[in-house]
């Protein structure tokens, strides 16, 4: 249902996705912090043909990166959803990419 907004309703502003994929590798993809800011309680979901896993990174600090290995896994189906929560506003996000 569609109601008017108020003045403390403002939209939130923009806020750049703060990973990088390094896909040079598509059987060790490398996440990073491209951002500023430390994340918390970050976990990734995988999701693929044959593939349901969960990963808790816990905080990843600025530049820090995490490489992922599929192996044995066929990534052309795949699909990973990062999750953490900025601890400026303690939001929760997620971003979704595919290799």
């Amino acid at each position: 249902m569609l109601r008017a907004l108020e003045p403390d309703d403002s939209p939130r502003r923009a806020y750049l996705v703060p990973w990088h994929v390094d896909r040079s590798d598509p059987r060790h993809p490398v996440v990073v912090n491209a951002g500023l800011d430390a994340l918390d309680f970050v976990r990734l979901f995988t999701d693929g043909p044959h593939v349901a896993t969960t990963e808790h990174w816990g905080q990843v600090l600025p530049a820090e990166t995490v490489r992922l290995c599929f192996c044995d896994v066929d990534t052309d189906d795949l699909t990973m959803t990062v999750v953490w929560f900025r601890p400026d506003t303690g939001e929760e996000y997620c971003w979704r990419f595919v290799l």
